[in-house]
This record gives structure tokens, sequence and C-alpha cells, in this order.
């Protein structure tokens, strides 16, 4: 049985380079990639401003994937954003070479992927929900999403700003 043709996908952490694969722009998915849980945020197609959206248990990489490809049908996602979790010194740990396996297995959804330092998103999330006064309980729901939105803003405010 012959294997089927390579999926050859864009995955990248430079941002111009992810820029150059999204010539029109359009909307963007922002992933915070937890343990347990997949935090899911879009943005707007002028890469003006992101929210937060799901918040998707995780688990086989294949239920995984069918929940992110049908957010992407739905919201007609041109690319990917995911959070690249790097020390504080810059280095790279076992989660980073996590977040690097998952964005390869989602070359099957064919959208290019910036991979994008995340460092102090989920911390900034937190501030953000406490100032907002959420529970303990509504912000351990919401964390990885808030999360996801910040990762993504971040990408999205050097992408539109052109300043790569």
């Amino acid at each position: 049985m012959a294997a089927g043709p390579a999926i050859t996908t864009l995955v990248t952490e430079d941002a111009a380079t992810f820029r150059d694969a999204l010539p029109d722009g359009g909307v963007l998915m922002g992933l915070d990639l937890g343990t347990k849980t997949i935090g899911v945020a879009i943005c707007d197609a002028g890469w003006s401003f992101a929210t937060a959206g799901k918040t998707i248990p995780k688990g086989k990489f294949a239920r995984d994937k069918a929940a992110l490809e049908a957010i992407c049908k739905d919201r007609s996602v041109a690319g990917i954003v995911i959070g690249l979790p790097l020390n504080m010194d810059g280095t790279a740990g076992p989660r980073v070479q996590a977040s690097r396996s998952f964005a390869r297995n989602l070359a099957v959804l064919e959208l290019p992927v910036l991979l994008w330092d995340e460092r102090w998103s989920t911390a900034s999330a937190e501030r953000d929900l406490i100032a907002q006064d959420f529970s303990r309980a509504k912000r351990a729901v919401r964390i990885d999403s808030h999360a996801a939105a910040i990762i993504l803003q971040a990408a999205i405010d050097r992408l539109a700003g052109g300043i790569l």
C-alpha cells in the first residue's frame, strides 16, 4: 500500500515568515497548550483584537485535532499561533518539545503555524481575571482560553505592526 503525499505545512517561530504565508491576513486561532486543557482564542481577520474562546479538555490527539479542526472550519481560520512555553532564561524544556510536536502534528490541518513565546501569559491572564473579580473556580475554567488570547494578541500586535 503506497503512502499518501507528505503534508508540508509551515511551522515556524519567525513572525515574518508566518506573515508572508498569510499575504491576505485572515482569522487566526491562538492556542495555549496545558497538560489537561487547550485554551483557544480567535482574532479578527484584520488582526486587531484577540478574544478568548473555548477551553477544550485535552485527550488523545485525534480528538483534540477534531475539535480544533471544527473551530477552524467554523471560523474560517487562516493560521494558528501556539504558545511556546520557554523557560525564563529562554531555554527549551520538555513542555517546549511537547508544543513543537503538537504543532508538527497539526500539519494535517494544512494551516501555517507560528510558535510564539508565551512567557508570563498565564500569570498575566490570572492578574486580568482577578482584576475582573472572577472567583477561583471561574478563573480555573477560563485561565487557559484567556492565556491563549494574550498569546494571540501579542502575536497579532507584532504581525500587524509590520516591525518584525
